[in-house]
């Protein structure tokens, strides 16, 4: 078993934090279940339950635990929990790690996914020195394609059939950042 990680607080532009999952976010997993995409891409329960939403944030706990990833929660300046940025340990023996985000709806196109990806991506690459990051996003998925790009993630290809979406496997779009591009 790995060492357990630490899960801090950081700071994130806009006035968004990121901290770890708590009990108090069981709102945030209820409203992310209720979304058509994000159960599909994402351990969030649907159809929600108290106990599916306990469950979900236990496993966030356990990742930190298992040391197999950072799990964060963003908040708004006034204390809202509006969704979460993971970064995913599984292959940084091999000098890289993957992220992940998703933003409630009532929240989009606040500058919240820029916001948590950029201050998780400058942490993982100047504090924790890891030295490729990769995430994948599908083709269709504009949004979250800009916010990649701005926080300077590159393009790199098409991974064909790379995902189990729901029911279908799903092509993805690969992007990276090395720590030299920091």
């Amino acid at each position: 078993m790995e060492e357990p990680l630490d899960v801090p607080e950081l700071a994130a532009g806009g006035g968004f934090t990121l901290r770890p999952w708590g009990l108090a976010d069981l709102e945030l997993v209820r409203e992310a279940s209720e979304d058509d995409y994000i159960p599909l891409i994402t351990t969030v329960p649907s159809p929600y339950s108290e106990a599916a939403g306990i469950a979900f944030v236990e496993r966030q706990w356990g990742r930190a635990t298992a040391g197999s990833g950072y799990p964060f929660v963003i908040v708004t300046a006034d204390g809202r929990p509006v969704g979460n940025v993971g970064l995913w340990l599984k292959d940084v023996g091999q000098g890289r790690a993957s992220l992940g985000y998703w933003i409630v709806k009532s929240a989009r196109g606040q500058g919240a996914a820029g916001a948590a990806l950029g201050a998780v991506t400058a942490w993982a690459l100047g504090d924790l020195r890891i030295p490729r990051l990769e995430l994948c996003v599908e083709p269709w998925n504009t949004a979250s394609v800009r916010t990649a790009e701005r926080v300077g993630f590159q393009r790199e290809g098409l991974l064909r059939s790379w995902q189990q979406v729901g029911n279908e496997r799903r092509d993805m779009l690969l992007y990276s950042l090395l720590v030299r591009e920091l």
